[in-house]
C-alpha cells in the first residue's frame, strides 16, 4: 500500500471546499462560463502568464497573447518558447491521466522541450530552490525520485479524498520532491489544475494561477510554512482560498447583472431603491441578484409568497424590463438590468 503524504484538513480548508462545490455548481448551472469559449481563451492566456510570471518570465500579458496568435514579440526566445510550450501543455492538459507517471513526464516534455536537456526526464542530479547563495529548499536526492514520485501517484490514485483537497497535496508534494532539474513549480500547478478539471471540466478553464501571482508571498510561505511542520494543512489552506478566489471571480463576472454603465449602481440595495415600486418585488430581485438560478418556486419558499403572487410581481418586473429569464426554467438563469 502507497504511503499516506502527511497533512491536515483544517476546518477553514474544510469550509473553503464547502464553498468551493457550492460555487462551482452555481457558475455551471446558473451560468453561462461553461459555453463562454471567448472566455475560456482569455483565462488559458491569463493561465499561462501567471504561472510563467511566478518562474520570473517577464513577458506582458499582452504579449504572452501576442505569441499564442502567433504573432511577433520582441523579447527573449527562450521566455517566447516558455509560452509556446505551455500552450502546447495546458492544450493537452484533458488528455493526460493525473495518476499516469508516464504522462507526468510527457507533460514535462511538453512544457520544457527544447529549454532542458533533461526535457520529460526526471532529474540526475540534486536540485532545489535558492534565495542568491542560500538553498531555501533541497530536493529529494536524485536516485529516490522515481519511486517518490510512484508512490505519490498510487497514493492519489487510490485515495478517496475529496479532489480539491487532493489536488493541493499533490501540488505541495511536487515541489517538495521536486523531481526536475527546471520547471517543478509550473507542473505542480499544471497537475493540480488536472485533477480539478478531471473532477469539473470548468477547472481547465478557470485561471487560479492569476490568484497565486498575486498573492506570491503567501504561495512561497505557505510552502515554506509547510516544509518546517512536514504538514501540508497550511499549504491546502492557502491553495484552497486562491481556488475559491478565482471562481468567485468568474461567478461575479458570469452573473453581473447590470449592462450599460458600470458604475450605474454599486450594488442590489441601490438598484432595487431606485427602480423597484414594492416590497414585495424588491425581495424578489434581492433574491435573483444572490442567487441568479433560483427559481420562482423556491423564491416563493424563502420569501414566504404564494406561488401564484411572485409569478405575478415576476411578469411586472418582466414588462418593465428590470428582469429577464436566460436559458431554459432549468438550467437558466436570471439577468437583472437597469430598465432603458
Amino acid at each position: 500500500m502507497n504511503q499516506q503524504p502527511p497533512y491536515t484538513i483544517t476546518v477553514k480548508a474544510a469550509d473553503y471546499l464547502a464553498k468551493i462545490v457550492e460555487t462551482v455548481t452555481r457558475l455551471e448551472f446558473g451560468t453561462d462560463f461553461k459555453r463562454d469559449i471567448k472566455l475560456h481563451r482569455q483565462n488559458r492566456v491569463r493561465t499561462i502568464h501567471s504561472s510563467l510570471a511566478i518562474e520570473g518570465n517577464t513577458l506582458s500579458l499582452d504579449e504572452v497573447t501576442a505569441v499564442i496568435e502567433g504573432r511577433a514579440v520582441a523579447g527573449k526566445q527562450t521566455e517566447i518558447k516558455e509560452v509556446k510550450n505551455a500552450y502546447e501543455a495546458y492544450d493537452k492538459i484533458m488528455t493526460f491521466d493525473p495518476y499516469a507517471v508516464g504522462d507526468f513526464l510527457k507533460a514535462h516534455k511538453l512544457m520544457t522541450d527544447g529549454l532542458l536537456g533533461e526535457s520529460g526526464k526526471f532529474r540526475g542530479g540534486d536540485a532545489g530552490v535558492f534565495d542568491g547563495d542560500v538553498a531555501v529548499h533541497i530536493g529529494a536526492r536524485p536516485r529516490f525520485v522515481p519511486r517518490l514520485i510512484e508512490e505519490l501517484f498510487g497514493w492519489a490514485k487510490e485515495s478517496e479524498l475529496h479532489p480539491a483537497l487532493k489536488s493541493a497535496v499533490l501540488h505541495y508534494e511536487i515541489e517538495t520532491i521536486h523531481p526536475f532539474a527546471d520547471g517543478n513549480g509550473r507542473m505542480g500547478r499544471l497537475w493540480q489544475t488536472l485533477l480539478l478539471a478531471k473532477w469539473n471540466t470548468l477547472f481547465a478553464w478557470i485561471p487560479m494561477e492569476s490568484l497565486v501571482y498575486e498573492k506570491r508571498p503567501q504561495y512561497y510561505q505557505a510552502l515554506r510554512d509547510a516544509r518546517s511542520k512536514n504538514d501540508s494543512g497550511g499549504f491546502i489552506e492557502f491553495t484552497l482560498s486562491a481556488l475559491l478566489s478565482a471562481i468567485e471571480v468568474q461567478a461575479k463576472r458570469e452573473t453581473e447583472q447590470f449592462s450599460g454603465d458600470e458604475k450605474f449602481v454599486e450594488n442590489a440595495n441601490e438598484f432595487v431603491e431606485k427602480f423597484v415600486e414594492n416590497d414585495t418585488q424588491k425581495t424578489i430581485v434581492k433574491l435573483m441578484v444572490e442567487q441568479p438560478a433560483i427559481s420562482a418556486k423556491r423564491i416563493s419558499e424563502i420569501a414566504g409568497m404564494s406561488s401564484r403572487g411572485v409569478q405575478k410581481s415576476i411578469d411586472t418586473l418582466k414588462k418593465r424590463g428590470l428582469v429577464e429569464r436566460a436559458g431554459a426554467d432549468k438550467g437558466g438563469h436570471w439577468v437583472v438590468k437597469k430598465p432603458e
